[in-house]
């Protein structure tokens, strides 16, 4: 069930970067992460933390409620 959290929430943020026009590693740079992370993000791969999450909301200019 966990995964499947995951996998929805990389779909939000993949959706709101695309939105934003914005390449994976343009977001990764915004969020002091590496691309690769960024990417295992987006297909549910990796769990990020809170801080991570909040990290991705604020360079994507939404609010964490919208990655869920």
């Amino acid at each position: 069930m966990h995964d499947e959290i995951y996998k929805k929430i990389g779909k939000n943020i993949k959706v709101a970067r695309l939105a934003k026009k914005l390449t994976q590693e343009q977001l990764a740079n915004r969020i002091g992460k590496g691309l690769n992370f960024v990417g295992k993000i987006e297909v549910g791969f990796s769990h990020p933390s809170l801080n991570t999450l909040i990290d991705i909301a604020n360079a994507l200019e939404i609010e964490i409620k919208d990655l869920f």
